[in-house]
């Protein structure tokens, strides 16, 4: 039996994407990102289709991504609560003429941060160099999950993939409609497929070449 609920947010997915035209590129796809670099490591990407008139949005991670979260969160944990108070108190306006007599805020003049948040900030980076050098007890395994949402279907997906560059997003575009038709499915694509602290560590040169190549870019801007 069809859910009243699911078939609305059809209806209106269809509608918006009538009156709300996605500028799609290569092969159909709404790429929203640019790659002038290639890294050696692949992160997170996003890719969006349309499939049977309505969006598909596919939110990717690869399970390094989840592994590196799972650090950080660790990480904030351990280091306690945060000191009250944020660097945005306080903050200075700053104004920009609109027209004659009309003005608005272009930017905000933060205040220092206080030593009690530089002492707690540096504590959680410590934290998370300790635990990227020795790894945590942590495995991660491919995963999917589907959702119904008002502008399109949203799908957040981790999996073992290379996605560094347009013609990998246009394959990880492809396996997602796959997934999503039922053509495939992860358990036969990865089925012994984990991560955990073991990849993690064989990577580590890897990450600090990528690191440095950022660093590089970053300098020259």
């Amino acid at each position: 039996m069809k859910s009243l609920y699911h078939e609305q947010l059809r209806r209106r997915m269809k509608q918006y994407h009538r009156d709300h035209q996605w500028r799609l590129g290569d092969q159909g796809l709404m790429i929203p990102h640019a790659y002038p670099d290639k890294f050696a490591l692949s992160w997170w990407d996003d890719v969006g289709f349309i499939l049977n008139k309505r969006r598909v949005m596919v939110w990717w991670v690869h399970p390094r991504m989840t592994y590196h979260d799972a650090i950080e969160s660790m990480a904030f944990s351990e280091a306690g609560e945060a000191p009250s108070g944020s660097f945005l108190d306080n903050a200075e306006k700053k104004w920009k003429r609109v027209g004659r007599s009309r003005k608005k805020v272009s930017s905000w003049v933060t205040q220092p941060a206080t030593d009690s948040h530089r002492d707690y900030y540096d504590k959680v980076n410590d934290l998370i160099s300790h635990k990227e050098s020795e790894g945590i007890d942590l495995v991660v395994r491919p995963a999917m999950k589907i959702q119904t949402l008002w502008w399109c279907t949203g799908i957040e997906l981790c999996t073992p993939l290379d996605v560094r560059s347009k013609e990998e997003v246009i394959a990880l575009a492809r396996l997602a409609k796959q997934l999503i038709k039922g053509e495939t499915t992860l358990e036969s694509l990865f089925l012994e497929y984990q991560y955990g602290r073991k990849e993690w560590l064989q990577e580590a040169a890897l990450r600090m070449v990528d690191r440095e190549t950022r660093q590089s870019k970053d300098t020259k801007q």
